[in-house]
């Protein structure tokens, strides 16, 4: 998370909901429900978000990785955003653009869970690989693999909606 006071706004929504809905639970089961509802919370967030310029310049990243194989390769982090993106858009391409989001977080939620968590590490929440590694416990490597792989599947699956990139 990029911002210190939305994610401090995070731990305490997270605290709040452990107190109201857990307190008659033993203490010892308090961290585990509360990673949980972390984790929830988290998730609550992002689905609540509006990052279009993100997910536009997502699609077109997405083509790219057809193009190399190699899993080291990340298209994502060699993008700028595009100037017309922050211009004013018409009400056509607006909803046009909320439906193209809708798809692409339908998409994201069919990922595999190391898939989905690797991938909105990276490109929702903007951590680099070796922080993402550290968040999911495992080593780079396997967060390559697993962005590469997502960005895969989550562009066959737009194809198979019949959105090329």
């Amino acid at each position: 998370m990029q911002d210190e006071h939305t994610a401090l706004d995070i731990v305490q929504d997270s605290m709040m909901k452990l107190a109201e809905k857990y307190s008659d639970h033993p203490a010892e089961e308090y961290p585990m429900l509360f990673q949980r509802i972390l984790q929830n919370t988290i998730r609550d967030f992002y689905r609540r978000q509006k990052v279009r310029s993100i997910w536009t310049t997502l699609l077109s990243a997405l083509g790219a990785s057809r193009e190399n194989e190699n899993e080291d390769f990340d298209p994502l982090e060699t993008l700028e955003v595009a100037p017309e993106s922050q211009s004013i858009e018409t009400p056509h391409r607006q909803l046009e653009r909320s439906q193209l989001v809708g798809l692409i977080e339908e998409g994201v939620q069919k990922l595999p869970p190391r898939q989905r968590e690797a991938f909105l590490l990276r490109y929702w929440e903007e951590l680099d690989v070796a922080q993402t590694a550290a968040v999911m416990g495992c080593s780079e490597g396997s967060v390559k693999t697993h962005c590469f792989r997502a960005s895969n599947a989550l562009e066959a699956f737009l194809k198979s909606k019949g959105i090329e990139p």
